[in-house]
């Protein structure tokens, strides 16, 4: 992207005819004729964009003529979207209204589409800078627990997943950068999501036919927790956080930095926790106002790279989590036994994407994981339960061009994930599922209508060698076994 100066806009005035043609020029205003700086105009579909001057003024060059897709963005107004059918001869003198909005209006990267919160046929919930900062907690149920919903199934601070119209479990996916996080937390209330808020840079939470992207189990929604392990481009900046809670004692502290230089982008994340139990308003029969054995310690650090290419970016990141909490109110018959878990996570991830100009592909994404977990549960000392999952998973989506006004894509979703659950309380037997998808998807905007479509043809298989199932006794007519 390039910001638009007046030496450029005098320039493309005395430009001849066959220069400026396939032009698309304009200003950007707010509802008071008032022009908007800094906005950002784009055409839908592909690489052009640029940043209005100070008088709202824009210029698109090398446009192919046909039905164009205009977009505009800019902070504290509603996103801008119009079609108009560009001749040889260009558009001159467009007039974008925009809008002021109440709402921050974010990009949805879950979308496989530009959406933002505002744009999307069903409801979208977007957690990001301060209002995400302000909200974040030691697990990703609770920080989400006040979007509009969103619920959480609160286990004393250390672990909770989230509640989407009333479904949880398996029947809500959860994603680090759109891939699977490949944790233990969909088999038990009281097992941690493995995934931090607190070095993330956005969370979503996304429903409606773009779920099908990820999955055909995914029917209450995908939460997807977004951050810059993978760096899209070369930036400077830096943010770090320290935080304390009186509820549990908690402490924190986490950095983001990227940096790079010419086309390499480098990213670093880390972040430190530990918490006492958890503080509740009413004491217990023994006089304490503390949730016996909630406290909790985590560690984690990701480093990433990526290579900025003309057309997209090519990235891959490596991770470590270590977290250690305990489970709270777990009893054998009217004895308490104090139970805590360790978790430890290492994950891989391979981000890419490219976009073209001449193609029917209008861009293809790329995302790759390796995620190796275990998380043991430990009673009296003991190593009582262990829990594993070590999943491989890919996803391609190619999103085509601008057809008669409809925009989709296909995706193309393999993942293969070899879980398994040893010691007292296993209560799933070990198994290798395979998972092998293709999905599909279109949207069109018809005025301030947005009609979206999309369907998901799946195969999966569970290999579950060692199942035992128990000797039947068999019901009996006349001496005949049926």
């Amino acid at each position: 992207m390039f910001k638009l100066s007046p030496v450029m806009l005098l320039l493309s005035a005395a430009l001849p005819f066959s220069a400026i043609a396939n032009q698309v020029s304009g200003t950007v205003l707010d509802k008071n004729n008032q022009p908007v700086a800094n906005a950002k105009v784009s055409i839908m579909g592909s690489l052009k964009a640029v940043e209005t001057n100070s008088k709202g003024e824009f210029v698109l060059s090398g446009i192919k003529p046909g039905k164009v897709e205009l977009h505009a963005a800019a902070s504290g107004f509603a996103h801008f979207n119009s079609i108009y059918d560009l001749t040889e001869l260009g558009l001159k003198d467009i007039k974008v209204s925009l809008t002021p909005s109440a709402i921050e209006v974010i990009d949805v990267v879950a979308s496989p589409f530009h959406a933002s919160n505002m744009e999307s046929a069903t409801p979208v919930s977007v957690l990001s800078g301060d209002a995400l900062r302000n909200q974040q907690s030691a697990t990703l149920g609770d920080s989400l627990a006040k979007e509009v919903g969103v619920h959480t199934n609160f286990h004393a601070g250390v672990a909770s997943t989230p509640i989407i119209r009333g479904l949880s479990g398996p029947r809500v996916l959860i994603t680090q950068n759109g891939l699977d996080v490949s944790d233990a937390s969909r088999v038990g209330p009281d097992h941690s999501v493995s995934s931090e808020a607190s070095t993330a840079e956005q969370i979503e939470v996304l429903r409606g036919p773009a779920t099908l992207f990820y999955g055909s189990g995914a029917i209450g929604g995908v939460v997807n927790v977004v951050d810059k392990r993978v760096p899209r481009e070369v930036e400077q900046s830096g943010e770090w956080l320290i935080e304390h809670d009186s509820v549990d004692n908690q402490k924190l502290a986490s950095v983001n930095i990227n940096t790079g230089s010419d086309n390499i982008a480098v990213h670093f994340d880390g972040f430190y926790r530990e918490s006492d139990d958890y503080k509740v308003p009413v004491k217990d029969e023994h006089g304490s106002n503390k949730i016996a054995n909630s406290g909790e310690e985590s560690k984690g650090a990701t480093a990433g790279a990526s290579y900025i290419l003309d057309n997209g970016y090519v990235g891959v990141s490596v991770g470590k989590l270590e977290r250690e909490y305990g489970i709270p109110g777990h009893s054998h018959g009217d004895e308490e036994v104090p139970v805590f878990a360790e978790l430890e996570q290492d994950r891989i991830q391979l981000l890419s994407e490219l976009r073209f100009t001449d193609s029917l592909i209008d861009s293809l994404h790329t995302r790759v994981a390796y995620t190796d977990y275990e998380h043991a549960e430990i009673e009296h000392g003991v190593v009582g339960t262990i829990f594993a999952n070590e999943t491989v998973e890919a996803k391609f989506d190619a999103l085509h061009r601008d057809m008669n006004g409809w925009r989709g894509g296909f995706s193309l979703h393999y993942k293969r994930s070899d879980f398994s659950a040893q010691g007292a309380e296993a209560f799933t037997p070990p198994s290798e599922t395979e998972t092998l998808a293709f999905a599909w998807m279109e949207e069109r905007h018809f005025d301030d209508v947005l009609l979206q479509l999309g369907a998901r043809v799946e195969r999966v298989t569970i290999d579950a060698p060692k199942v035992v199932l128990p000797e039947v006794e068999l019901h009996v007519h006349d001496d005949h076994d049926h």
